[in-house]
């Protein structure tokens, strides 16, 4: 193999993107003289290649084969599979035996950590073309067999494990190959299951691996996606700041990458750069669709909850209603002839609801943004596959979590109903085969329990109450560590907090704050609510700390806030 040619370029600066990035590609080719490789590279550049730096040797007879290869690796582990497929698409276009190509191609199909089901048919469709080529090196014969696991027989955790297994071997027959380490460690990932008592064991060691080939090269997009991933839960983030705070400069052009270190900041408490993060982000993926001239649909919805979340966090209510708009305008242009988007499209749209709704009280906005009949879905009544069924009639249950909150709070009647949907919900997805629908089936026994326990408060029956939460914090603690905003719009332990306030037990209610803000940090809810509990024992110092990090957290919120006012109030009459 020749050598590896490095080659920098300086990139504008995104919409909202405040730094400017550098972009660093490398290139393991073939053959070819070192100058010929940087002309090629020049002439196929454009100012999307920014994804990172990769080195991944192959047996392509061409440099342009090679190029898109390689970019489509990069994309790849920027989990920015669009592009990846078209890149790995290109590269076997000018040469139909590149083996490689197809590879990159098949594992596009596979999304691991999202938890979305896996397109095995079109990826087995793809590992058909690959004949018995005779220049296939025995290293890269080693990867069509990894790939052929992952998409064998058997169910798919078992494909999965098996797979990681492979990668291992991979990893430790070639040890200085940094990409067979790190689609290991990415393997790994892919087989943490929720519950599962090896589940934190399994990330760790994951990150470990990615962590070792950052060291070694910084500018690798996957390993600093894979250790943010890795890290990502409220105990471990600090661990993954540097990588979280290096990606978006990796790979300034994968919207994934802009938006990944939210989840470092959002773990920590981070508002501001958590802001610029998604911010980022969501101008980078409206780009590209324009760019691509797609649907709609195809912009990256992920991104833009979490932003709204930022915002209410920040006290910008109204900029967070605004972009709860844009989703709801955007649901219009997610088709159900694409079940995979449209299903994505209602649980992001009722996430956004209930998270908004939740955070600022403001009830009427859950009628106000569905969209007809949206909880009225009968998961027999839509054309998609069973497993898209499931993904569809979750989507119902933050909308009628909400709505039963909303009830309960209010003193007015539709809460029973709400429960009454939610359980039979719970009955239609308890015995499905994906594990993130399993998942959402254990958080609606939660959100009943909570709905349970707030009209108990309303009907002054405090001890029933404080009973039920005590089982929804102890479900709350099986659940895995908090990942991006809370997957109840209400953490457990908050409402927990706030109902021991309105049962007079301040003591117990700071406790029960103390956890939450462990579980989400900075949360400013939580926050309020320890600054409240604070002050009813008399604890003066404590209360002046946590009013002044809620005006410092909303330096930039809505100025009427009620929530604000109180926060300022007390600050004047402390310093009277």
């Amino acid at each position: 193999m020749g050598r590896v040619l490095m080659i920098k370029r300086y990139s504008g600066r995104l919409t909202v993107l405040f730094f400017a990035v550098v972009m660093t590609t490398l290139v393991a080719c073939t053959s070819t003289p070192q100058t010929e490789q940087r002309e090629a590279l020049q002439q196929n550049a454009s100012p999307q290649e920014q994804l990172g730096t990769v080195n991944f040797p192959t047996s392509a007879r061409s440099r342009e084969a090679q190029w898109h290869f390689l970019r489509g690796v990069a994309a790849l582990h920027s989990f920015w599979y669009p592009v990846a497929l078209d890149e790995f698409r290109a590269a076997t276009r000018l040469e139909p035996d590149f083996m490689m190509g197809y590879w990159g191609e098949a594992m596009t199909h596979n999304h691991p950590v999202w938890n979305d089901p896996q397109e095995t048919e079109a990826a087995r469709n793809v590992i058909a073309k690959i004949e018995n080529l005779p220049h296939v090196t025995p290293r890269e014969r080693a990867w069509l067999h990894a790939t052929e696991i992952l998409y064998g027989k058997g169910d798919k955790p078992t494909r999965d494990r098996a797979y990681a297994d492979v990668m291992e071997n991979i990893s430790r027959d070639y040890p200085s190959d940094s990409e067979a380490a790190l689609f290991y460690a990415l393997a790994l990932l892919g087989t943490v299951k929720t519950g599962h008592s090896d589940a934190e064991n399994t990330r760790l060691h994951a990150a470990d691996i990615a962590s070792r080939v950052y060291q070694d090269h910084p500018n690798h997009p996957g390993a600093a996606h894979y250790i943010i991933h890795a890290y990502d839960d409220p105990q471990h983030a600090h661990l993954a700041l540097d990588a979280a705070e290096r990606y978006a400069k990796i790979a300034p052009d994968a919207p994934h990458a802009l938006h990944m270190p939210s989840h470092i900041f959002l773990q920590l408490g981070m508002w501001p750069q958590a802001a610029a993060s998604n911010e980022a982000a969501w101008a980078a993926s409206n780009q590209w669709v324009q760019q691509r001239n797609l649907s709609l649909s195809k912009r990256d919805y992920h991104t833009l909850h979490w932003l709204m979340y930022v915002y209410l966090q920040q006290g910008r209510y109204q900029q967070a209603e605004e972009l709860v708009m844009v989703m709801h305008q955007s649901l219009a242009h997610f088709s159900k002839d694409n079940p995979r988007d449209f299903s994505f499209g209602l649980l992001t749209h009722a996430r956004m609801i209930s998270d908004f709704a939740l955070q600022t009280k403001n009830w009427g906005a859950v009628e106000s943004y569905l969209q007809e009949g949206q909880t009225e879905i009968e998961v027999a009544t839509i054309d998609m596959p069973a497993s898209f069924n499931a993904y569809a009639a979750a989507a119902q249950i933050p909308i009628l979590y909400t709505r039963g909150m909303a009830a309960a709070m209010t003193d007015s009647v539709g809460a029973n109903e709400s429960l009454a949907k939610l359980d039979h919900i719970r009955e239609q997805l308890a015995d499905s085969p994906e594990p993130f629908i399993v998942q959402e089936a254990k958080y609606i026994q939660i959100r009943v329990l909570e709905i349970e326990a707030v009209l108990d408060i309303q009907a002054y029956e405090f001890n029933k109450a404080i009973t039920l939460m005590q089982k929804a914090t102890r479900l709350s603690e099986t659940m895995p560590p908090p990942s991006g905003p809370p997957s109840v719009s209400k953490p457990t332990f908050e409402l927990f907090g706030e109902i021991l306030l309105h049962a007079d037990q301040p003591r117990k209610a700071a406790e029960q704050f103390s956890i939450s803000l462990k579980r989400h940090p900075n949360r400013a809810s939580t926050l309020l609510g320890l600054a409240r509990a604070a002050v009813k024992n008399r604890k003066s110092d404590e209360a002046t700390h946590f009013y002044t990090e809620l005006l410092r957290q909303w330096s930039h919120a809505d100025a009427l806030l009620a929530d604000l006012q109180e926060a300022k109030q007390y600050e004047i009459n402390t310093l009277h």
